[in-house]
This record gives structure tokens, C-alpha cells and sequence, in this order.
């Protein structure tokens, strides 16, 4: 080879490294061209060839064909070389233990999570994040986990039996900076009730379980729940989580489908939307059928080594479970999960991601492949993970869609996910707030949310404890 051609090629290659480190850190305005844009709009999704979108400051200007728009002196274009590009995906069910694991959401396409047991770190972290400080999705986050003591208490839940209690325990996570609560299933009747009231004279939401009220030998199969299913439908919450927890408090554990149907027509009624978090009893079931070693899987690393050592009882448990009755319960959920779909319920997605053996990031793309599988069709299932969650929250004029005035939340990818789903591990690049990312830094940072800080995690998780009035000393911590 001449002088002049080994010259010529490692300029070619300083340009292409230089081109891609440009783009892995390019904000402010700066045009996307060249894109396939995914429009999940209207009743049948389309994908718009010869695209071109203008982002400026975090949020998108314009959407135009491609090559309409002359550019000015300094605006950065790039090139989409005809990927499809479609709105970030958002996670609404997460638990974020430390800040190490945001970077695996976003080489995922997760643009938005929301942290579903918040602690005070939560809201520190989310202003990092929306100053720019932090790389990281949008963090939304609830406070800390309203529950009465019994069967589903957990050390890091806040617990409240009576109405004082409650009421008492809203404000502080009020005065705190949470403007979102999240409840449990223990819940007693009257503390469910004065949180309900509370939240609303202080402008708060509500999600989580629905509360079932003190159980008593005999619930539900015998007896029925303390607090009936229906009361909660008008009780304003933003989502419902679970399939599986509505069937056991709505439908008394019972897999009926007719029964099942009936109760999914009157949450559509009531307007109530569900995130149904199908993974979350699938991962349950995944290691039951494989006697433990779905715990170690590729991808396991990323979760927090805290939650690892808090969950070993479970993991014991779960890993010497028959699976066939569990088989066949979550096959109930799936069907279960599609007549919500068919009767009209406005379905979210969210993951669980961050408890069990639930990964971050790419846990969402597996909870919108078990949403396939249920029967549900594809573009639901992209809509349930980008627009119906920005609908849920009230924030569809915010984010959701690829359209002027949206943030600027997209991904970008080498094939349409209409066609297959697994589409969505095949990312070319996130833009999350503006700032674009390609590949090679979304692998990085997949890398570092494998680098945990369980110190740190452990100081998060006494800080939260303390805030709650609890003695950490008491329990070692």
C-alpha cells in the first residue's frame, strides 16, 4: 500500500472517530435527518419515510421531510441514515436503588422511569438529572411506601395503622418535596382512607396496590377483603399496578374469565388506567422452572448486590417452587392482561425492574414482549410504553410522541419494531432530553451500571429509614 493510501485511510478514520464522538455529545439545536419517524398517533401506527427533525434546547421544533429545511451556518445535522425513530420508552414501574443503574436504562431506550418506593436520594437525583448534572432517563418518583403492617410489610415501607398516622405521614412526604404517593395492600381501612383525603387537599396522586384492609383468617377465598376492589375505582388513581395483585383482591384469586371480564369492563368504566407488570411474576416463574439458575443470567450483574443479599429468602423460596400451578396462574394473568386491553383500559408498561432478579433497562423490553405474548397487538404494546404513559400521568402535552413542543425523548433503530419487537435490542442510538447518544457510549454505559457503590446504596436506604422515624441502629444498619 502507498504512503499516500495508509495516509488517506487514517484520515478517513480519525474523521469517522471524531464524527461519532461529535454526536455522542451533541445538545442544544442540532437537526436529525434522514429518519423513518414512527407516528403511534392515531388508531394505526405509520411510519413516515424521509424524515427530518429539529431539536433545540431538549425539545423538538419541528418535524418536516427530510432535506426541506436549508441548513444555517452552524447547525450540527445528523444523519439517520433512514433509521426508524420513535419516542423514548418510559418504564412506570422501577426501583432505583442507586444511581448507578440509570445508564442501563438508557442504553435500553428508557427515556423516563418511575421510581415506584421513593426515598430522599430520589428527589436529589431527579434534579440532577433534569439540570443536567447527572446522565441519566427523567426520573419520576413516588415517596416512600404506605403500608400497614402484615403480610406484604417491608423494612423499607412506611408504616401507618391509623388515620393520624396517615394523615401525618402524607405531609411529611409533602413538606419533603414527593408529589406522588404510592399504596399498599396491608393498608387499614382507616389509614387507606385519610391518605386518600389528605393527598387530595395537598394536590397529591396516588398509584400502587389497591388496599385490601386488615386480612382475616379466611381472605379472600372464604371471606371477602376488608376493602372491596370496586370502592377503590373512583378513589382517583393515576395507575393500578399489577395484573396479578388485581386478580387476587378483585377477583378473590379466582381465574374466572367470565368473572375476570366483568371487572375489567368496570375498570374501564372508571377510567383507571393499569400498568400490569406481567415480568415481575414471570421472573418468579422463570426460576422455579429453572431450579435457580435464571438468577444468574446474562445481565444479573447490573443488579444491586443490596437488593441481592435482602432478596436471598425469596430466591430460596422461589428456586424450590413446583412451577406448574404458577404455569398456570400466569397464563391467567396474560389472558387476564388482554381482556383489560379489550374492554378499553389504558395500559402502561412498567418492568418492576430493580426488585427480584428484575434487570434494569432491558427489563422493559422483555415486560413489552410478555404484553405481545398475551395477545395484545404490537403497536398497543409500543403506545402502552410511550404514549398511554405520558396519558396516565397527565403529561401528554409533555412527552410521548414526536412532535413539535415534545421533549425531546426519541431512539433510534435499525428496523421497525411493528414488524418484530426484538427490534428494540437493536438500538443505534437514544436522545433522552436532547443530549444524543450513540451506540458505543449507550454500551458504555451499560458497562458502569454493573460498578455498584453499596455503601452508597446502604446510606440511601438508612437516610430513608431515619426520615421515617425507624431505629437503624436496632437493625444493624
Amino acid at each position: 500500500m502507498s504512503i499516500f493510501r495508509i495516509f488517506t485511510s487514517i484520515l478517513t478514520l480519525l474523521l469517522a472517530h471524531l464524527s461519532s464522538a461529535a454526536m455522542a455529545n451533541t445538545s442544544g439545536t442540532y437537526l436529525l435527518d434522514n429518519v423513518q419517524v414512527l407516528d403511534l398517533d392515531g388508531d394505526v401506527a405509520v411510519v413516515r419515510p424521509d424524515m427530518a427533525i429539529l431539536i433545540e434546547d431538549g425539545t423538538i421544533a419541528a418535524v418536516m421531510p427530510a432535506g426541506e429545511t436549508a441548513s444555517s451556518g452552524d447547525l450540527t445535522i445528523i444523519d439517520g441514515a433512514g433509521r426508524i425513530a420513535m419516542p423514548g420508552l418510559v418504564d412506570m414501574h422501577v426501583h432505583i436503588w442507586d444511581e448507578a443503574s440509570l445508564g442501563a436504562y438508557l442504553a435500553a431506550g428508557v427515556t423516563t422511569v418511575r421510581n415506584a418506593s421513593g426515598m430522599p436520594f430520589h428527589l436529589r437525583l431527579a434534579d440532577r438529572i433534569a439540570r443536567g448534572e447527572t446522565l441519566g432517563p427523567r426520573l419520576i418518583t413516588t415517596g416512600p411506601i404506605l403500608n400497614s403492617p402484615g403480610a406484604n410489610a417491608q423494612i423499607n415501607h412506611h408504616i401507618v395503622t391509623t388515620a393520624e398516622e396517615a394523615r401525618a405521614a402524607v405531609r411529611q412526604h409533602h413538606a419533603a418535596g414527593y408529589r406522588r404517593l404510592k399504596v399498599y395492600s396491608n393498608l387499614t381501612r382507616e389509614a387507606y382512607e385519610a391518605i386518600r383525603d389528605e393527598a387530595r387537599l395537598l394536590g397529591m396522586t396516588i398509584m400502587g396496590h389497591t388496599p385490601e384492609g386488615v386480612r382475616a383468617p379466611g381472605v379472600p377465598y372464604d371471606k371477602p377483603f376488608a376493602i372491596a376492589f370496586e370502592e377503590l375505582l373512583d378513589d382517583g388513581f393515576v395507575t393500578i399496578e399489577h395484573t396479578e395483585s388485581i386478580v387476587w383482591h378483585g377477583l378473590r384469586n379466582a381465574h374466572d374469565e367470565d368473572a375476570g371480564r366483568a371487572l375489567a369492563r368496570r375498570i374501564a368504566a372508571a377510567g383507571v388506567a393499569v400498568d400490569p407488570t406481567l415480568l415481575a411474576f414471570h421472573n418468579l416463574l422463570q426460576v422455579a422452572e429453572t431450579r435457580g439458575a435464571y438468577l444468574t443470567r446474562p445481565g444479573t450483574e447490573r443488579i444491586n448486590p443490596l437488593l441481592v443479599a435482602q432478596s436471598q429468602a425469596e430466591y430460596d423460596r422461589w428456586t424450590a417452587e413446583d412451577p406448574a400451578p404458577h404455569r398456570a396462574a400466569f397464563a391467567f394473568y396474560q389472558r387476564m392482561t388482554k381482556m383489560l386491553a379489550e374492554e378499553g383500559v389504558l395500559l402502561v408498561a412498567g418492568s418492576d425492574a430493580g426488585i427480584f432478579t428484575n434487570v434494569p433497562g432491558v427489563s422493559l423490553i422483555e415486560e413489552l414482549e410478555l404484553l405481545e405474548g398475551a395477545g395484545i397487538g404490537r403497536a398497543d404494546v409500543l403506545r402502552g410504553a410511550t404514549r398511554n404513559a405520558a396519558m396516565a400521568l397527565g403529561e401528554g402535552n409533555v412527552f410521548g410522541r414526536i412532535a413539535p413542543g415534545q421533549r425531546a425523548d426519541l431512539i433510534l433503530l435499525e428496523r421497525d419494531p411493528q414488524a418484530d419487537l426484538s427490534a428494540l435490542r437493536a438500538i443505534s442510538a437514544v436522545i433522552a432530553g436532547g443530549r444524543y447518544l450513540d451506540r458505543r457510549q449507550l454500551d458504555a454505559l451499560r458497562a458502569q451500571a454493573a460498578d455498584h457503590d453499596v455503601a452508597r446504596t446502604q446510606r440511601h436506604l438508612v437516610e430513608a429509614l431515619e426520615a421515617q422515624g425507624v431505629d437503624t441502629t436496632a437493625l444493624g444498619l
